[in-house]
């Protein structure tokens, strides 16, 4: 390689080994992309157009940048050297971020190595062009780009430094540079030097007045103390010597005009005329310039190119030790953030195997969820705190399936004991005593889970006294009289007085099979809601799940129609509560009417020893007891058939309970949840393409993914850097 890159000497007073293990820790950082999460610390050099900024960067690292005009100031041009053990000159593009992906990517794919700085001019020429600039920024389309060249010089004897060159600031649009062209370069300069950690070496030209130098405005305003502004003076040799001009400028140098906590510095740039000349050549000229005239009398430590990059290497080193631990809290934040943030998205889905394997574990961890819930577990912090402010079957309380379905199954019995039966009928003819529900016990008037007739779907049972209940019985006798003997009454009439009773059983059963199956369906929207991701749990639900509670429903509604075509079938039972029921009401009328002739045939008789006492005349007696034999066949028959159907009722409605409840709630809509809802083997029974409907991650989500998974990993990767790099500093 030419000696041109070999020749570092003069760099070495830039840095000490301390500093460059300071700095090499950043450099380390910046080469794992972390200048694209975190605000790294860097050396700006910024000003007006024209001011000598390429100039000054030139100087301070010793690279002969390209003499063609404006050519190196269309864009921000990163300078990064770096110490190694061969010497190399790579280039490459960090595009604009709001570029199409298409144009992203190709200049991404721009990575240029050469061995010679003479071949330097060409590379930048292909790089502007490539970002649709001309050589010029004459008649081109775009005249400015925020894309970022990125020239990285390695060499063993380069210190670890990164530096940034950035366009000059436009004070007027023209013809060649627009308004739009004017706010960019202003928005790219103050994005660059807003950066708390970048130091701010802002030149301005000796050649214009510095009040109307647009970049001192703009540093101010950014770094109103100068706490990281240091001030460049270019081009003193522009004006006259011994003029008021001239002692203004020293002035301004001397700190006492703009205050800049850093302070300022003057440079002599090479003559127009003398751009050809080498780095000694320049240094010397600049040397003796100085040695002259009022800049003679200015410390040494305020002038000059190797002066200049003492103080950056004192102002490095101060700075590095101050922002590199806040550096390391700010990763280590932005690592945590990172990581919580790639932790919500959920495992990776971009292959059918992966896509496979978060279904089935999506799968196990729900159907575990669901079989507690089934059997009344409720372990885990999916089923939360009881809240015992709110009923039962409440949202608040759903998660606790089992306790919820334990409660509308009463409810359900409750409903039957209420309005499972069209009339109501008392015991006596007037009607007056109070009211038996349908299984012999007082209904109370308020219960807290039971929903009135109306919510069911159903009418209040009508209230008949006795009398009213055997006209309606004798009613359906009549109509319904075979060629049984009077007395008697036909076998069918109990079929047709159950099957008119009864008649509301339908409605209430199929008013508790859709409330059980809408806490079911609610439940496992619920489970879905915390083990699947929001993108996956609509597929999942439209493709299989709401298929598979619509089956269990149509199971238990297919049930219930077996059911309701059993009770429609002649009556039937072996249960001894129908008979024991049927003696209990005979029996009670017979003692009814004993007792009622007893006292109609009740008398006092005077004793001997015990004076006037009841006395129940057995003659008496059995002529009452005649006289209450009902000669109305039909009444006679209406009142036995009445008290069968009344027990035949009663045992079947025990029975109507149990079997909705056992054989149509659990058997199908409660029990089948864990394996036929929410079962691993639905995972296994997908194809390919039902598993990638359901499970494939969105563009979007994905794309989010692949820059947290890169943020991370550069994350981490910095995380090591400090980790060993402080290491080596202590």
């Amino acid at each position: 390689m030419a000696s041109e890159v070999l020749r570092t000497t003069s760099l070495e007073a830039l840095q000490n080994e301390d500093q460059r293990k300071v700095l090499d820790i950043v450099d380390r950082l910046r080469r794992t992309g972390l200048s694209s999460v975190l605000q790294l610390p860097q050396l700006v050099v910024c000003g007006d157009q024209s001011s000598g900024k390429s100039s000054v960067l030139e100087a301070i690292t010793e690279i002969p940048f390209p003499r063609k005009e404006n050519l190196c100031t269309r864009f921000a041009t990163e300078i990064v050297l770096r110490r190694d053990f061969t010497s190399s000159i790579t280039t490459n593009i960090t595009p604009d971020k709001n570029r199409p992906a298409s144009e992203q990517e190709n200049l991404r794919s721009f990575k240029k190595s050469i061995a010679e700085f003479k071949d330097l001019p060409g590379l930048i020429e292909e790089a502007t062009v490539l970002m649709g600039l001309d050589g010029s920024g004459q008649g081109s389309t775009r005249a400015f780009a925020r894309d970022v060249l990125s020239i990285e010089i390695c060499g063993p004897g380069r210190p670890q430094l990164t530096l940034v060159d950035l366009p000059g600031l436009i004070h007027a649009e023209n013809k060649s540079q627009t308004a739009a062209d004017v706010a960019l370069i202003k928005d790219l300069v103050d994005e660059y030097i807003s950066n708390e950690r970048t130091i701010i070496l802002a030149v301005i030209s000796a050649k214009n007045d510095y009040a109307n130098q647009i970049i001192l405005k703009n540093a101010r305003k950014i770094d109103p103390n100068g706490k990281r502004t240091l001030g460049i003076i270019t081009k003193p040799d522009y004006l006259r010597e011994g003029s008021e001009n001239e002692k203004d400028w020293i002035s301004l140098a001397m700190n006492e005009d703009i205050y800049f906590e850093l302070g300022w510095h003057m440079l002599k740039n090479r003559a127009d005329d003398k751009h050809n000349s080498s780095f000694d050549e320049r240094n010397k000229s600049e040397s003796n310039f100085f040695s002259k005239g009022r800049y003679n009398d200015l410390p040494r430590s305020m002038v000059g190119i190797e002066s200049l990059r003492g103080r950056l290497s004192a102002l490095l080193n101060n700075h590095l030790s101050q922002e590199l631990p806040h550096l390391k809290k700010e990763l280590d934040m932005k690592l945590e953030e990172t990581a919580n943030d790639l932790g919500k998205l959920g495992e990776k889905r971009s292959t059918v195997y992966e896509q496979r394997q978060y279904l089935m574990q999506l799968s196990v961890k729900a159907h575990d969820v669901v079989k507690s819930a089934v059997s009344g577990h409720y372990e885990g912090r999916f089923f939360g705190l009881v809240d015992t402010t709110s009923k039962v079957d409440s949202p608040a309380n759903l998660r606790r399936l089992r306790a919820v379905v334990q409660f509308l199954n009463p409810a359900f019995a409750e409903h039957m004991r209420r309005y499972g039966h069209k009339f109501r009928i008392s015991k006596t003819g007037n009607g007056d005593e109070a009211i038996e529900d349908s299984d012999g016990e007082l209904a109370s008037d308020a219960t807290s889970n039971v929903e009135p007739a109306k919510v069911l779907g159903v009418n209040t049972p009508k209230r008949l006294n006795r009398d009213e209940g055997l006209e309606w019985v004798l009613r359906v006798l009549q109509r319904s009289r075979g060629r049984e003997l009077p007395g008697n009454f036909n076998p069918m009439l109990i079929s047709q007085l159950f099957w008119e009773q009864s008649e509301p059983w339908e409605m209430l059963a199929k008013a508790h099979i859709s409330a059980v199956a809408s806490v079911c369906s609610k439940f496992v929207e619920d489970v879905l809601e915390t083990a699947a991701s929001k993108e996956v749990k609509p597929r999942l639900w439209t493709l299989k799940i709401e298929a598979a509670l619509k089956a269990s429903l149509d199971a238990a509604q297919e049930e219930l129609k077996k059911l309701i075509q059993d009770k429609g079938r002649h009556p039937i039972t072996y249960n001894h509560y129908y008979t024991t029921t049927i003696q209990k009401a005979r029996s009670k009328k017979y003692r009814d009417k004993l007792l009622s002739s007893a006292s109609k045939a009740n008398t006092l008789v005077k004793t001997r020893y015990e004076g006037m006492v009841n006395y129940v005349d057995p003659s008496t007696l059995g002529k009452k007891l005649g006289d209450d034999i009902e000669l109305d066949m039909d009444k006679f028959s209406a009142e036995e058939a009445l008290d069968s159907q009344s027990a035949y009722y009663k045992d079947e409605m025990k029975y109507f309970i149990g079997v909705i409840t056992k054989q149509v709630v659990e058997r199908h809509l409660v029990d089948p949840l864990p394996d036929n809802v929410l079962s691993p083997m639905l995972v296994l029974s997908l194809s390919d393409d039902e598993v990638k409907y359901i499970a494939g991650e969105p563009k979007e989500i994905t794309d989010r993914r692949n820059h947290l998974e890169k943020h991370l990993k550069m994350l981490e990767s910095g995380q090591e850097t400090f980790r060993l790099a402080m290491g080596g500093l202590r």
